[in-house]
């Protein structure tokens, strides 16, 4: 295939009709990227953090609440396969930008809701932005930086991801009880404008190029790495939620810690996964599979320890800063895998069904946890995801990535 074909020369991915990129990576718009996963992470799971006093103020019950998380992974899996398809004419970073706005209505929806179907029509328009933007923001980054620095730039973009994690919640919570839970979602709202003044002045023109469309969406989903990518991902992250959705059970139960020793060890699994994603990336410039593999194994091998030494508080602390940390190495590598190695030429179509997937595995772990929880106890949530996590491992190991991609 020729150069202008796949559109790629000296290690850079080029448009025509855009100024020369070798001049150096867009940082810039790279971070003002970081930027809007941090901020749609932060309102996916800001409910959770705000979770009594939203269901107390709309007269609904916990469960309700729990139903917007729901909402939005399971409107998120749509929109990533298609959003890309329906906005294809657009300039790429106007789509990020009505994914953004699509952000801060949804977090000012939340805010002024008085009942359970504004919120979660608030939550649909989020899972909108949130399928949106991550069906494209990994063709973005080939776009914006060479191809040597594209592992480099993702790991920047999943940053925001695992800052939310260790921020979101203590912050939600803290907030919500000192200011009321309304403030919580106003707060987000205006980190999403932040967000949005940062996209406007950094990110260039990005005429669409190779977008998605649905025939090219059929034809990833055949490519077989791609399937065993997704089932990778379907594993990995339905077990992660499985068992973490419920891990504060967990620590009340088994070593029965105290609500101030929850939240540190909480803290510390959102600080291990703010280094997870790091070494993720430079895990991820030497060995694909490795990036793709270790992770959910240290993942499984983390809720195996909880399972039989759950009892000793140091060994839970250890055990979660364990998964933390895995579970932030997670998105780096499997994303570096279905887009760069396996459809590098089809970005937009492989970076929607990644998206799509991991959404849809958010939900059936949460819902199938919670079913495991409720009839066989939160330790069978825990070993769910143990044994999902190692099967996502060893089939990277067996049926994984053969070569590295080309940077050069």
């Amino acid at each position: 295939m020729t150069e202008s074909a796949t559109g790629f020369m000296d290690g850079v991915l080029h448009d025509p009709k855009q100024p020369d990129q070798r001049s150096g990576p867009a940082w810039g718009a790279v971070i003002s990227l970081a930027l809007g996963t941090f901020g749609l992470v932060t309102a996916e799971f800001l409910p959770a953090s705000v979770l009594t006093p939203l269901a107390h103020d709309l007269s609904i019950t916990e469960g309700a609440v729990g139903q917007a998380l729901t909402t939005t992974a399971i409107v998120g899996a749509i929109s990533a396969p298609t959003m890309a398809v329906i906005t294809r004419p657009l300039d790429r970073r106007i789509v990020i930008w009505a994914m953004t706005l699509l952000l801060i209505l949804s977090n000012v929806l939340s805010a002024v809701a008085g009942s359970l179907p504004v919120l979660l029509a608030a939550r649909v328009v989020l899972g909108i932005a949130l399928g949106g933007f991550w069906s494209i923001s990994a063709a973005l980054a080939m776009r914006l930086v060479p191809s040597h620095l594209l592992r480099r730039a993702m790991s920047i973009i999943l940053t925001g991801v695992t800052c939310a994690t260790v921020c979101a919640a203590p912050i939600g919570a803290y907030v919500g009880d000192i200011w009321g839970w309304r403030t919580a979602f106003m707060i987000a709202a205006v980190v999403g404008a932040v967000t949005l003044v940062a996209q406007l002045i950094t990110i260039p023109r990005l005429p669409p190029i190779g977008v998605a469309s649905f025939r090219s969406l059929l034809d990833v989903a055949k490519n077989p790495m791609i399937k065993v990518a997704m089932l990778v991902v379907l594993l990995v992250a339905s077990g992660h939620f499985a068992g973490f959705t419920y891990i504060r059970a967990f620590l009340e139960k088994f070593p029965a810690l105290d609500i101030e020793t929850i939240s540190l060890v909480l803290l510390v699994f959102g600080i291990g996964g703010f280094f997870g994603n790091l070494a993720g990336g430079f895990l991820a410039e030497h060995s694909l599979k490795a990036a793709a593999a270790l992770p959910p194994l240290l993942i499984a091998m983390a809720t195996v320890s909880l399972l039989t030494l759950g009892a000793s508080a140091w060994a839970t602390a250890i055990a979660v800063t364990v998964w933390g940390f895995a579970f932030g190495a997670v998105p780096v590598g499997l994303q570096t895998w279905m887009v760069l190695h396996a459809a590098p030429e089809q970005a937009e179509s492989a970076g929607g069904l990644m998206a799509a997937t991991f959404q849809v595995a958010i939900a059936a772990g949460a819902i199938f946890g919670g079913l495991l929880m409720d009839n066989a106890g939160v330790a069978s949530s825990l070993a769910y995801s143990a044994v999902a996590s190692f099967l996502g491992a060893l089939t990277v190991f067996l049926l994984g990535p053969k070569r590295e991609p080309q940077t050069t």
